[in-house]
Formats: structure tokens, C-alpha cells, sequence
């Protein structure tokens, strides 16, 4: 089941507080990215976190479950309606993630 576009958008701006959030359609759901590193997935209406460090000490519950059929565990994010909370969690998150790779440089490699 796929997620509901008005759901999406939802989830966007609850999390608008911690940078640049895009959700990009991938797999029939959607990647949610923050200032380019993507950090979670919208999934069957659900909101799920990658499990970091930082992102647990900032949990209100802890739920873990994976997204869709064979992932890993995610954190569930059951609470989604509080702003301030999302964009706290989607920062501590962010900053314990890595940087994305430059695709330019696989490119490059791939023409020498």
C-alpha cells in the first residue's frame, strides 16, 4: 500500500525545523532527506527513522520495526503530529549520519 501524498507532505513539514526536508518517491514509497543526507522512509503511511545514537537518546517511545518486508529494524515514529520534537529528533539523527557520496566522483571513476 502506498503512502498518502497528503501524509507525505505532512511529515515533511512536522520535520521542516531541522533543515531542508524532501521525501523523493523510491520503491513505491518514499526516502526522506534532510540538507541531502537522507535519514528516513514514509512507508504504508508510517514514518520511520534510521536508528542512530543520537536519535535514541531522543526518543519519547522506542519502537523498532522495518519499513517494509526484509529491511532492517527502523525507529517507528508514532508521534508525528509534535513539530518541535520531529525536527529535535531529525537533527541529533542527521548529525550522527554520514555524509552522503559525491556522485561525482564515482562518475569520474567510471570514465577513466
Amino acid at each position: 500500500m502506498a503512502s498518502n501524498p497528503d501524509f507525505v507532505q505532512y511529515i515533511v513539514d512536522q520535520c521542516s525545523g531541522a533543515g531542508e526536508i524532501v521525501a523523493k518517491k523510491m520503491f513505491g514509497d518514499y526516502g526522506v532527506y534532510c540538507d541531502g543526507k537522507i535519514f528516513g522512509l514514509i512507508s504504508d503511511n508510517g514514518f520511520y527513522i534510521k536508528p542512530t545514537g543520537a536519535g535514541r537518546d531522543k526518543l519519547r517511545n522506542l519502537v523498532m520495526r522495518p519499513p517494509y518486508e526484509g529491511a532492517k529494524d527502523y525507529f517507528y515514529i508514532e508521534d508525528v503530529d509534535d513539530h518541535d520534537y520531529l525536527s529535535t529528533l531529525v537533527e541529533a539523527t542527521c548529525k550522527d549520519l554520514p555524509l552522503p557520496k559525491d556522485k561525482n566522483k564515482k562518475k569520474e571513476k567510471k570514465q577513466e
